[in-house]
């Protein structure tokens, strides 16, 4: 296994450009997702790193090797790519042994090394099936099997689940988890599926038109988000922004949105003073709005805030409720025991402590 450095790499087509100047390095053996929209250069970060596009600028490193000028079959990395790209007239073994055919190995090592990577996946009774005879997460599974049996330093994942329905991805995504652990490989995914992001990745990459917007944990990046495009793409449902003016209330200050106001917690006075009387966007999600009936569990709740339910969606574990107070539209996630209900009313407090500053002009999070 090896460790991947991108160096101030640059990727343009025509006058797009992809990928612009990024800087980043993934440690050995570490599972690192890349996620954002669709443009965002994710993908062709990805492609530059396998060698199937060529970087205008910067270099790539895998292990301590250069490899910008490497063709990609000698970069010592396998791929999985969304469309599976198997060849339906080869059998699951052949598919799998096909690339270790062309490398010349001896026909006893390939037996050895598919018949593994066929036990390790629990796909040893398909072996002799074609990709017609194979369900969606067979067919995954082939695909991800054909990478294992290269044992390569590294492993690129291009939205490898995409075309799996739902259950399946989910039960997909526990089994790469899984796969990774037991074979403990360097991997780099790429998803615009932010659930993905988070319940798979060792450390996210967040990207937005070719730009590495920040890198973390998952939790990281869900508690703090560097500025609103973060905020807004970790967490289901996305985090909620408000207009307000901060203003100040004795020692501490207030977050001012017309219709309704909150008391901001003394820890973020000195956020707060950077912009006493002037316009913030406050930032606070679904999940950390309650019922107020329910709301005896959270140490620092705001003051009850009476709001309309323009939508109610029952969840089983928790109800999701579009609620308006005056101009302001916004999101809730409460408890399923709710009263609340379409064209009624509920009484909501917000979780003090949950709540981020961002500044207007420049959408980065406010610092102290």
């Amino acid at each position: 296994m090896a460790q991947v450095v991108l160096e101030n790499l640059v990727k343009q087509f025509d006058e797009v450009v992809a990928v612009n100047n990024i800087s980043l390095t993934i440690p050995d053996r570490e599972f690192t997702v890349l996620v954002g929209p669709s443009g965002c250069g994710k993908t062709t970060t990805l492609r530059c790193i396998a060698g199937l596009e060529d970087a205008n600028q910067g270099e790539i490193y895998i292990g301590d090797r250069a490899v910008s000028n490497v063709p990609p079959k000698d970069r010592d990395i396998a791929m999985v790519f969304q469309n599976y790209a198997l060849y339906p007239h080869m059998t699951v073994y052949n598919n799998m042994a096909f690339g270790l055919k062309i490398r010349k190995f001896s026909k006893s090592e390939i037996v050895e090394r598919v018949n593994n990577a066929a036990r390790i996946l629990g796909i040893e009774e398909l072996l002799q099936r074609r990709p017609k005879q194979l369900s969606g997460g067979q067919r995954q599974r082939v695909a991800v099997g054909r990478a294992i049996v290269r044992n390569p330093a590294v492993f690129l994942l291009d939205e490898p689940l995409s075309n799996l329905d739902a259950k399946l991805r989910v039960q997909m995504r526990s089994e790469l988890i899984k796969l990774h652990h037991r074979l403990d490989a360097t991997m780099i995914y790429v998803t615009h599926d932010q659930v993905e992001a988070m319940t798979m990745g060792d450390r996210i990459v967040v990207m937005k038109d070719g730009v590495i917007q920040q890198v973390g944990g998952p939790l990281e990046l869900y508690n703090n988000p560097i500025n609103k495009f973060v905020g807004g793409f970790i967490g289901s449902p996305a985090m909620n922004f408000l207009n307000g003016f901060i203003k100040q209330n004795g020692s501490n200050y207030t977050a001012d949105f017309k219709s309704f106001s909150v008391d901001l917690p003394p820890e973020m006075n000195g956020m707060a003073q950077q912009y006493n009387g002037k316009e913030v966007n406050v930032g606070i999600r679904p999940e950390d709005i309650h019922d107020f009936e329910f709301s005896s569990h959270v140490p620092s709740v705001s003051q009850s805030i009476s709001a309309d339910v323009e939508v109610y969606e029952p969840l089983g574990s928790n109800v999701v409720l579009e609620l308006k107070i005056g101009e302001l539209s916004f999101v809730a996630e409460v408890n399923p025991k709710t009263s609340a209900r379409i064209g009624g009313n509920i009484k909501i407090c917000f979780d003090k402590e949950k709540i981020h500053l961002f500044d207007p002009e420049t959408e980065n999070v406010v610092k102290p």
